[in-house]
């Protein structure tokens, strides 16, 4: 029979993915592994728990290049597994952990789990629902709890092939989210949150450029000139010596915009503060998506086509001298 306690315990198993994993059952946190690859085996499985998962995928993707007929660490850790969780295929402990052998594979069952991992994605994609069907205020809880989840990168430290793509995945899940709060602080003239949120996005994607745009159109609106050419200096540094490309046309053309001193080469740039009388300044034309009329939601279906919703596009290579790609970089100096 099922008490009252039992049933407001919460789960018996939770697993954090995002940041640092960590694993906690029944309340305790599970710290030594008796076999190197017992943590990296139950990661595995839980990513993919109820799915019959052979030896020779088992042995793909945590032992590649390891011949799955004749090696035995699979056994060894599925072992090991079972003694550090109470795993047992037959009898699981009060856990609810269990890892079952069957024909030429394991199946791992866990009752109760909470993961990040889950409710992050569940997060974002109830937000992008919501966001879709033109609910806003939803939207924005939603997608605001799933960056809150959002801890770090997925397995961080590790480097396998499944994490690294597990990884990139989420990276790119988690962008998105941004990109929908980031036009949504926009169209709200929120330029606090908008802040918050770049900054939060160039901590995932530290060459995400349409974030350095967001940041230079929104001081520009507040006449701060200066924090608009060092966001530009900024992007272009970082693209220069990490990626070997300059900033890409619509960036630079922003910042002529923002800074008409910079496409002249002369005057101080800050005799060239936007107005604001007459209308939505420019930096705010210039920070909206192309068609977006001012109150329309940053979601709707006529303006889901823009660049907050698609992948950074990146500029080709650049091979020229450095003396000359810097020259390029910034148009101050060209």
């Amino acid at each position: 029979m099922t008490t009252a306690a039992t049933e407001t315990a919460g789960p018996a198993v939770r697993v954090r993915f995002l940041g640092d994993f960590e694993l906690t059952v029944n309340g305790t946190p599970v710290r030594r592994w008796r076999a190197g690859k017992a943590r990296g085996l139950f990661q595995y499985l839980v990513l993919h728990r109820g799915q019959m998962l052979t030896r020779d995928r088992l042995y793909a993707s945590l032992w590649p290049g390891t011949d799955s007929t004749s090696g035995s660490s699979l056994k060894v850790a599925a072992h090991a597994l079972r003694r550090v969780l109470d795993a047992h295929p037959d009898r699981p402990g009060d856990s609810g952990i269990q890892l079952v052998y069957r024909d030429f594979g394991y199946v791992l069952n866990v009752t109760g789990l909470w993961s990040d991992l889950d409710h992050f994605q569940e997060l974002v994609h109830a937000g992008l629902r919501a966001a879709t069907a033109g609910d806003t205020a939803l939207a924005r809880t939603r997608l605001r709890a799933a960056i809150a989840l959002y801890g770090g990168e997925f397995l961080r430290g590790e480097s396998a092939d499944w994490v690294v793509e597990q990884r990139e995945y989420l990276r790119a899940l988690a962008l998105r989210a941004l990109g929908v709060l980031r036009a949504d602080a926009e169209d709200r003239e929120d330029f606090v949150e908008l802040i918050e949120l770049c900054k939060r996005t160039l901590e995932i994607d530290r060459h995400h450029e349409e974030t350095y745009r967001a940041l230079m159109a929104a001081h520009g609106r507040r006449g701060e000139l200066a924090c608009v050419r060092r966001w530009y200096e900024l992007c272009a540094r970082r693209m220069r010596d990490e990626l070997a490309v300059a900033p890409g046309p619509e960036t630079q053309r922003l910042l002529r915009t923002l800074i008409p001193a910079a496409a002249r080469g002369a005057a101080p740039v800050a005799a060239s503060a936007p107005a604001s009388v007459g209308g939505a300044p420019a930096t705010v034309r210039a920070l909206r998506p192309a068609g977006r009329q001012p109150g329309t939601p940053p979601w709707s279906a006529e303006v889901r086509g823009p660049a907050l919703s698609r992948p950074v596009r990146r500029a080709r290579p650049d091979n020229r001298a450095p003396a000359v790609l810097a020259r390029t970089a910034d148009p101050a100096t060209a």
